[in-house]
């Protein structure tokens, strides 16, 4: 009988089993989504962003990029975008995610919408040329679009993203730190940029009532957001006890399932028809 040897190297030049999988469902998931990029079959997902303290009304809704499967199925990012993000079709998401996003703006001038976007996509002409375009139409939707990048991204290429939210903020455009605590930006980096506002990364909000390390970061977080006066976001609240905590140590605004998931029917349209019918 043939032993198993655990410790048996592979032939030179041969993949895993395993490393094959991951590498042909990823091959898969890129097609898909390109896919979809090339026939447009994408839509955004919108969830509010709530006041923390009174009225405690919605303060802005964000934007999540979403792609349509060959069956209609709507796909979350989270299960593409670490396959694409690098790639060319994540600038072509980046430029659908800015296009649905000002869209919105100019069909609702109520609203105020923020789309996340990547460092990388800053020099993409196809992205800047969407920006552009709208704005010509009209400057006003720069005063209600918020931008969010992600804390590794921004860290990537700090002298890119510094330059171009000092042209955008120009124009009246703000600009969110998403995922942060996430990365291990230092205070001296992070003094170099200009964000409006900060988006606590939800991996210190999930059961942050109950966790004394959690708590002590989310009062840092807290406190260096203050130092620069930027306004903050606590990402992934679910619970009451969780809102209850962070509400006291003095976070702006919550966002997470405990107020809504993300839909992609806009949620902001049955608060205006309730409004219609309340008045």
């Amino acid at each position: 009988m043939t032993k198993f040897n655990a410790n048996a190297r592979m032939p030179e030049g041969s993949e895993s089993p395993l490393n094959a999988a991951v590498t042909g469902r990823d091959r898969c998931t890129l097609d898909m989504v390109s896919e979809a990029v090339r026939h447009n079959q994408t839509v955004l997902a919108y969830q509010p962003v709530m006041q923390a303290l009174a009225p405690r009304g919605v303060a802005f809704y964000e934007g999540y990029i979403r792609v349509l499967d060959p069956t209609g199925r709507v796909i979350p990012a989270r299960e593409f975008m670490h396959v694409v993000e690098e790639t060319e079709t994540g600038r072509e998401m980046d430029c659908l995610a800015l296009q649905h996003g000002l869209r919105a703006l100019d069909k609702y001038p109520q609203i105020r919408l923020s789309v996340n976007m990547s460092a990388r996509s800053i020099g993409y002409q196809r992205w800047s040329k969407v920006l552009e375009r709208f704005l010509k139409r009209d400057a006003t939707l720069a005063e209600r679009l918020v931008l969010e990048i992600t804390e590794a991204s921004a860290m990537a290429a700090p002298e890119l993203v510094t330059d171009f939210m000092g042209r955008m903020q120009q124009h009246g455009i703000a600009f969110a730190l998403d995922n942060f605590g996430a990365s291990t930006t230092s205070i001296g980096h992070f003094r170099q940029f200009f964000f409006d506002a900060v988006k606590i990364d939800g991996q210190f909000v999930r059961g942050v009532h109950a966790s004394h390390d959690n708590q002590s970061v989310v009062r840092a977080l807290v406190g260096i957001a203050k130092q620069f006066d930027m306004f903050t976001v606590a990402e992934s609240v679910e619970s009451q006890a969780e809102a209850e905590f962070l509400v006291d140590t003095g976070v702006d605004c919550l966002q997470g399932y405990l107020f809504g998931a993300p839909s992609v029917s806009p949620p902001w349209i049955e608060d205006l028809k309730r409004r219609r019918e309340a008045g």
